[in-house]
């Protein structure tokens, strides 16, 4: 409870930076799945203004987008989301480590499951591609 407070406030007041990490944390419910690298959870101990509903964008990836650009970025948009649901729902514990505030009033983390990361496993399945910010990729170009 004490780390949810401290994050709230920080966060609140703007003090928090994107690049400072605030250690790991699992969520108590994965409420839904946006696409292959956004999803939202509840973590129950952090308060509900900061832990209910939060946006998770998965740090070190990107996937395409399911308004995408062109009808073959929708349909690998859809396989990377699929991948997501399957890899989430694939162990007992979920982590977010390495905590970022992002844009969006939204967490970026690395997202693991039993010990495997996400990230790793949307690039592995061609779903995915390494990314740390900038200009993004087509998916339609490929």
């Amino acid at each position: 409870m004490k780390w949810g407070l401290v994050f709230m406030a920080l966060l609140a007041s703007g003090l928090v930076s994107a690049k400072q990490t605030y250690g790991t944390v699992s969520p108590s419910v994965i409420r839904s799945i946006y696409d292959g690298d956004t999803f939202k959870v509840t973590i129950s101990e952090w308060p509900a203004i900061v832990g209910n509903k939060i946006s998770v964008r998965v740090n070190g990836v990107d996937t395409p987008e399911m308004r995408g650009q062109c009808d073959r970025e929708i349909k690998l948009a859809r396989k990377a989301k699929k991948h997501t649901v399957a890899f989430l729902r694939s162990g007992e514990k979920v982590e977010l480590r390495n905590v970022q505030r992002g844009k969006y009033f939204r967490i970026v983390a690395d997202v693991y499951v039993s010990g495997e990361n996400l990230a790793e496993s949307l690039i592995v399945a061609g779903l995915g591609y390494r990314y740390y910010g900038g200009k993004k990729q087509s998916w339609c170009g490929l």
